[in-house]
C-alpha cells in the first residue's frame, strides 16, 4: 500500500501546485476551489494508505524480495454476473423521470419497484445458483 499513497501523495502535490497557478492565470473561483478539494481529496487518500500502510504486514507487491509466487492464491470473491443492478438503474430513472414530470404516482410505483429491485440485489446469494 506504500506504492498507492506515494502515487496518491504526488498527485496531492500536483493539484496542490496548480491550484495557486490556476487562480493567478484566470481568477476564477470556481476552478481554483475544484482543484484545491481534488488537492485535500488527495491528501486524505493519502494519509489513510499511509497510515494503512505502516499498519499491515507488506504484500509481495510491496516486497524489494518479492516474487511472482508470493501473490498466488485466492484473491477474494467476485461476484458472476447479476441482472439487479439494471432493474435498480431502471427503478431510479423511472423515479427521476416521474420527478421531472411531477407524476408522484408514478415515482411511488418506482420506489415499489425499486424497494423490490434493491431487495433483490441485496439478498441474491441467499438463494439461487449463487448461494452461499
Amino acid at each position: 500500500m506504500k506504492s498507492e499513497a506515494w502515487v496518491f501523495g504526488i498527485v496531492a502535490v500536483f493539484f496542490g501546485l496548480i491550484a495557486p497557478a490556476y487562480w493567478f492565470i484566470t481568477s476564477d473561483w470556481t476552478g481554483t476551489s475544484a482543484l484545491t478539494m481534488t488537492m485535500l481529496l488527495a491528501a486524505m487518500v493519502t494519509l489513510y494508505l499511509g497510515f494503512h500502510a505502516a499498519k499491515m504486514d507488506p504484500r509481495p507487491e510491496d516486497r524489494k524480495d518479492g516474487e511472482i509466487a508470493d501473490g498466488a492464491g485466492e484473491l477474494g470473491f467476485f461476484p458472476p454476473y447479476s441482472w439487479w443492478p439494471l432493474w435498480c438503474a431502471l427503478t431510479l430513472g423511472v423515479m427521476v423521470y416521474a420527478v421531472a414530470l411531477a407524476a408522484w404516482w408514478l415515482f411511488i410505483i418506482g420506489v415499489v419497484l425499486g424497494a423490490v429491485a434493491l431487495s433483490g440485489w441485496i439478498f441474491e446469494y441467499y438463494r439461487g445458483e449463487h448461494a452461499h
